[in-house]
């Protein structure tokens, strides 16, 4: 092969390796939210996705140097739009439970949680599940507080709920004696004028929640990244001034 020649091979084999570094940092990556949690993911009024998961997965892509979409996506939907190859990975304030991991693949936790119940002020309520038989109590479906309920308080009126503001509206009704839920999400709901009149009741009944992102199974290279920009957006203070601006205590 001539100098000319290798010369060429040489600046083509450049031109490849440019080509596809620049083909992979325009990926985009597409992340699917619930868009009815607040604080963590809701709707504001001008249809634009905020909150605490959206602010997470927005820091995530800018450490990644990656173009993300994040979409609105149903609760009972949201782990089948990922299998079907709608999105690429969930930041909806997902519990990593051993029944999901059988379906998707977690990243490391971004925060930790807790289920406790809520009642209107003023009302003695023994939170013991012995106690609650016979109470209506809400939940969101598919959600580890559902699972509570039907595991542990069989003998409860047990209501699930399409979303956590319709658990919320029901309660504020009259229309249920308590809701089981996250308690940063009723922590946020107490702070308004419908939650008002309304406090956390007990203990927390489980504090063992980690919430992770998830991804289809095998896609270790997104997982890895994912694990990467979280680790960095803890270290340099990220997280730390996104968790400030949802709450006065760490959730980390």
């Amino acid at each position: 092969m001539t100098i000319k020649k290798t010369l060429a091979a040489a600046a083509t084999a450049v031109v490849l390796a440019a080509s596809a570094g620049m083909a992979h940092a325009q990926d985009t990556i597409r992340i699917a939210t619930e868009g009815a949690f607040p604080p963590f993911n809701t709707i504001d009024e001008t249809g634009q996705l905020q909150g605490f998961d959206v602010d997470i997965a927005n820091a995530l892509c800018k450490e990644m140097e990656a173009d993300c979409e994040i979409v609105a996506q149903d609760w009972d939907g949201i782990i089948p739009g990922l299998l079907a190859k709608k999105y690429d990975a969930i930041v909806a304030s997902m519990s990593i439970t051993p029944e999901r991991q059988k379906a998707v693949d977690f990243t490391d936790p971004y925060y930790s949680n807790k289920l406790q119940f809520v009642a209107p002020k003023g009302e003695e309520i023994d939170t013991s599940p012995q106690a609650l038989e016979g109470k209506t109590i809400g939940a969101q479906r598919a959600t580890i507080s559902g699972q509570w309920l039907e595991e542990n308080v069989p003998g409860a009126d047990i209501k699930l709920y399409g979303t956590q503001e319709e658990a919320f509206l029901d309660l504020a009704s009259g229309r249920l004696d308590a809701v089981l839920n996250d308690v940063y999400v009723t922590y946020d709901w107490l702070q308004t004028e419908e939650g008002g009149d309304f406090e956390f009741k007990g203990e927390p009944v489980y504090d063992e929640d980690k919430i992770g992102i998830a991804v289809r199974k095998g896609d270790d290279e997104l997982l890895n990244r994912l694990n990467e920009a979280l680790a960095a957006i803890i270290e340099d203070g990220t997280y730390a001034e996104i968790n400030e601006k949802y709450f006065p205590f760490s959730i980390y």
